[in-house]
């Protein structure tokens, strides 16, 4: 019987036909090396005999072969990798050896088998393309340029001349702002430095000026970002208004604009994003040829692929933008910005959606994670989503285990069932996953006390099975940092209520847990040996959650009106309740993260009432929250009634300071002394919220949030 494969040993030789062959075969054998005890040899193409196999590398025009595209084929002695460039020679190179199960899982690991053999089917052929033509991951692996090449990935580090949000670069605020202030936004009345006048002429000459030279400084750049900065902010001058009114919203003056600047450089691929108040694309208005849209869903549910069902707004959108750009690409998000060290199941949903990405002419991805910070499942997630970029119909189940038995040896299994958990846990609550949710909102779904045991227990399994493996115990000790991570979270929200960071002890004193802040110090220390020098997107250090961590632990004070009866007369925003009203007396002092123990009254003024039934107290205490870059502000005034003979008395009334700008987050006590708190049954809070946001945080549709956390009731 004929025999139906082709045997590759190292007897057999690499055979380039060009010159400009050379690299890939250069990579091949380097692979090929590894693999067999003896070292290939790479010559020209020359007669062999007959029976001698042999691997064929060539760059060729003949084949009709796109930019995007490699083939590799077999007859019945030799395997042949054709590409028309060397980039994609490399890729051809890449994928026969995962054919033959090289494995390049990170930048660090890579799977080489041993053998003294090598396979392939005989007379076979088939053209390899990517599924989208521009692939860029921002992940910590693709900073690695062997890492890239391999998963056949851009790096837009490189590609862009200049990238993102670009307007504070192209017209710098503090070089024209002062004097010519025309050429910035008109918006809510006032001048604003954070965008453009998109009708200004003198904005058009400077952006052209500015791209030209840095088009002449990087001009082996594929693109060239002209977009919004990141804010909401744009112009609503008399000429911007009109262009708005005729091109369908904000987004109309902008592509008007930008028409101006793709004009100007008609070979140019300028990009931009299609991001808050350019989300939608513009009507009634032809975008120029060499512009290429980069589409920024940012407010999604990441626990599910996205459907017509599930998000008929966005979908529609998207076939919108797939009518209307010449070239459409996608910015994707794929982890938690806010907490990169918590769980965030979203695996199930990365196929699906970029399926329908490219049913809808999506032709390039730029796939945001953790920069160069490794998160949580970092490993997997970059690997998972390189393979699915170039080709969105792999089979991920399989491709998921294959990874886990490369990168986790024999905890594998374990790791394994502490994903299918996660994601059976989230899907099964029907979890609303947010790239700014934290491990505090997900505390009675995917992240309860019980199942935070159970993904423990998993993954001491995991632990047990590689303890003899230095390496491999490291990465399942990095997995088991998302648990702590939670853990501490929550435990901060929990306060001195079960799973909280705080005990009373039998003396009465309010204790932390034993043990725990040495927990954090070591969690903080491991993060800093795994290079996690962030713990969310311009967030905190390790070092600074560990100072952090101290001082939420000097909260050890207790006070007269823990645990009182408090009713809400105005209820505060949903998503800001937290604990309900039992939270403001709980004992547990809200600290920074407005996530945590704060709750929140959007727009309105909270009204609160605490039962203190004649308690004997003379100092009222209450706590706020400062964060203006989230619209959290200091109140106007505060009044203090106690209810006797059937109605309310008010007790006291202070006027709070004149807001300031200040975008460091802070906390801020006001406190009430009177000795007539103790005659009545109940006291009343009515705190007056900001009337406005104040012009340094104006923004349209927003309302100013006050926050509060623990009415302190003392005896002096």
């Amino acid at each position: 019987m004929a025999q139906s494969e082709i045997i590759i040993t190292d007897a057999n030789k690499i055979i380039t036909t060009s010159e400009n062959a050379q690299q890939a075969a250069r990579v091949l054998k380097y692979y090929l090396d590894k693999a067999f005890t003896k070292p290939f040899e790479i010559t020209a193409e020359t007669k062999q005999e007959s029976n001698a196999s042999q691997i064929i590398l060539s760059i060729s025009a003949t084949e009709k072969l796109k930019p995007n595209e490699f083939k590799i084929k077999s007859d019945s002695k030799s395997i042949y990798l054709i590409a028309s460039n060397q980039k994609y020679l490399r890729y051809a190179v890449f994928t026969l050896l995962e054919i033959w199960e090289f494995r390049k899982f990170t930048a660090s690991e890579t799977y080489i088998p041993k053998v003294t053999q090598l396979n392939f089917a005989k007379n076979t052929q088939k053209t390899h393309q990517p599924s989208f033509d521009y692939r860029a991951l921002f992940y910590p692996d693709c900073y690695d340029e062997d890492f890239r090449d391999w998963h056949k990935l851009d790096w837009q580090v490189d590609d862009f001349g200049i990238w993102g949000h670009s307007f504070s670069v192209l017209v710098p605020a503090k070089e024209y702002f002062k004097t010519n202030p025309k050429l910035f936004a008109l918006y809510e009345g006032e001048r604003n430095t954070e965008s453009l006048c998109m009708s200004n002429d003198t904005v058009v000459e400077l952006v052209e000026k500015k791209m030209a030279q840095i088009i002449a400084e990087k001009p082996n750049a594929q693109f060239y970002s002209v977009s919004q900065n990141d804010d909401v902010v744009y112009c609503e001058c008399t000429q911007c208004k009109a262009l708005n009114k005729k091109y369908g919203g904000p987004q109309g003056s902008f592509y008007y604009f930008l028409n101006k600047i793709a004009a100007h450089f008609p070979k140019t691929k300028i990009t931009t994003l299609a991001y808050l108040h350019t989300f939608k694309p513009p009507v009634n208005l032809k975008i120029e040829s060499n512009i290429y849209t980069i589409f920024c869903p940012i407010e999604l549910n990441r626990g599910e692929a996205i459907t017509q069902e599930n998000a008929p707004s966005f979908v529609k959108t998207l076939e919108n933008w797939s009518i209307t750009s010449p070239h459409l690409f996608l910015w994707d998000y794929t982890v938690q910005f806010s907490n990169y060290m918590s769980p965030f199941p979203n695996f199930e949903s990365f196929q699906g959606n970029y399926k329908l990405f490219k049913k809808n002419k999506v032709k390039g991805l730029f796939v945001q994670g953790y920069s160069d910070i490794s998160g949580d499942f970092s490993e997997l997630r970059q690997y998972l989503l390189a393979k699915l970029m170039w080709n969105i119909d792999i089979d991920v189940e399989a491709t998921t285990a294959d990874f886990l038995r490369g990168f986790y040896g024999k905890a594998a299994p374990f790791v394994g069932k502490y994903l299918n958990l996660l994601e059976a846990n989230q899907k099964k609550n029907n979890t609303y996953l947010d790239i700014y949710s934290s491990p505090v909102d997900a505390r009675n779904t995917f992240l309860t006390p019980e199942a935070m045991d159970q993904y423990d227990q998993l993954l001491e399994q995991a632990s047990g099975a590689v303890e003899n493996d230095s390496v491999l115990s490291s990465r399942i000790q990095k997995l088991r940092l998302a648990l702590e991570y939670v853990y501490f979270e929550q435990a901060k929200f929990y306060g001195k209520n079960q799973h909280g960071m705080f005990i009373v002890n039998s003396k009465g004193e309010k204790i932390v847990r034993e043990d725990l802040t040495e927990r954090v110090l070591k969690f903080t220390k491991a993060c800093n040996q795994f290079g996690i020098y962030e713990l969310s997107e311009g967030g905190l250090s390790p070092d600074n959650y560990y100072k952090e961590w101290l001082e939420i632990c000097k909260n050890t004070v207790t006070h007269l009106g823990e645990d009182l009866k408090v009713n809400f007369i105005t209820p505060p925003s949903d998503e800001f309740k937290g604990k309900g009203s039992y939270g403001l007396v709980d004992g547990n002092r809200g600290y920074k993260d407005f996530n945590i123990n704060w709750i929140g009254w959007y727009e309105n003024n909270p009204e609160i009432e605490i039962e203190t039934k004649k308690l004997d107290f003379n100092i009222l205490k209450i706590n706020f929250l400062n964060d203006q870059r989230h619209w959290i502000f200091l109140p106007k005034k505060i009044k203090v009634y106690g209810f006797k003979d059937q109605k309310w008395h008010l007790l006291q009334e202070k006027i709070c300071d004149n807001l300031t700008e200040d975008f460091e987050i802070t906390t801020k006590s006001w406190e009430f002394e009177d000795q007539s708190f103790s005659s009545f049954a109940t006291i009343k809070i009515i705190v007056e919220n900001q009337t406005a946001v104040p012009n340094w945080r104006k923004r349209k549709n927003k309302k100013p949030m006050v926050m509060l956390d623990e009415i302190e009731l003392y005896k002096k």
